[in-house]
């Protein structure tokens, strides 16, 4: 053990860094650090030789954000249930790591990292070959942050795309802020250990990946028109996120906000990147995809959920569906039993 005792949950308010590290071949030891550092309702299992096990993980937390490099030497899987709490980001170092989350299977590597919402149990398998950074953000910091950003209110939990790129883009370059200030925090004496440096870089990081992360109230997020968007975007946003189910058709949209349907539908291109009616089948399926995700398959049943959602035909519905989330609506029903 490395960097001081094992803190407890992270107080958004906190400015002050604690870092603490291990290196062990002790499975039981390794478990006991990443449920106090990450999540208690974790469970890992050895896949590969337990004895190549050669834990080693540097995890720092700072407020609302818990970032880390951790690899196991030895292929394992991991179990976790529902975060709940916080949203986080996987991002391959070195090697590979498989995922099963929401329904839909996600490869993260050298060129894209995996994203995780807070609702749905989650499955990883992780080979002994891969070094993550393991980066969690309070579900409320992130939710916030992205509110704020776009001057729009959010449904919670936000409705993010399951991975991001890591080559290009503005996911490159938060990749490596998120890893220069994990390094800067390891060292007791950098410039970023200072509470007042460290909490203006721990905002950057959350502030950054919600510019950075794929989400329905814009396709790219980073080059909005603007903080603040046309009354007539944000009435008709506003009145899909309160009845998504409503039939809503065009001029519904335009006569609710006063504006013809090309001005419309040219301020929604401008300021959310999409649509009006495209904006509003992605709210409902991302919305119909988290009920599926946390359904009993013994009480409900797609065709409800999909009328809930203002799915009115089925066998579209279902096109939809696998076409964003890579599978069915009942295979991801079917994978809660």
């Amino acid at each position: 053990m490395a960097g001081g005792r094992l803190p407890g949950p992270a107080s958004p308010g906190a400015d002050v860094p604690v870092h603490v590290g291990l290196r062990t071949s002790d499975m039981d030891e390794a478990r006991e650090f990443c449920r106090k550092l990450y999540y208690g309702p974790l469970r890992i299992d050895p896949v590969g030789d337990p004895g190549r096990m050669r834990f080693a993980a540097d995890v720092v937390t700072i407020g609302p954000i818990t970032l880390g490099e951790v690899r196991y030497g030895t292929d394992i899987r991991i179990t976790i249930e529902a975060l709940e709490t916080a949203y986080h980001v996987l991002v391959p170092l070195s090697g590979a790591v498989r995922s099963r989350h929401r329904g839909a299977v996600t490869l993260a590597d050298a060129t894209r990292a995996v994203v995780y919402r807070p609702t749905g149990d989650i499955e990883l398998d992780w080979p002994g070959s891969c070094r993550l950074l393991s980066v969690k953000v309070d579900r409320a910091a992130l939710e916030r942050e992205v509110d704020a950003a776009l001057d729009h209110r959010v449904v919670s939990p936000l409705p993010l795309g399951a991975t991001f790129d890591l080559v290009d883009g503005p996911g490159r370059t938060w990749a490596a802020l998120a890893r220069l200030l994990l390094h800067e925090l390891r060292c007791p004496d950098a410039l970023a250990s200072r509470p007042r440096m460290a909490a203006r870089w721990r905002d950057m990081v959350v502030s950054g990946l919600a510019l950075t992360v794929e989400h329905p109230y814009g396709e790219e997020p980073a080059g909005l028109q603007g903080p603040h968007r046309p009354r007539t975007v944000k009435r008709a946003l506003d009145a899909m996120h309160t009845e998504p189910w409503r039939p809503w058709t065009i001029h519904d949209l335009a006569a609710l906000t006063g504006v013809g349907v090309r001005v419309l539908q040219e301020s929604f291109r401008q300021h959310v990147g999409q649509p009006p009616l495209t904006y509003l089948r992605r709210l409902r399926l991302d919305g119909a995809h988290a009920e599926l995700t946390r359904a009993d398959p013994g009480q409900a049943s797609v065709t409800e959920v999909a009328y809930r959602w203002g799915f009115t035909h089925l066998g579209r519905f279902a096109g939809a569906y696998r076409a964003r989330f890579g599978v069915s609506p009942s295979e991801t029903l079917r994978d809660r039993a």
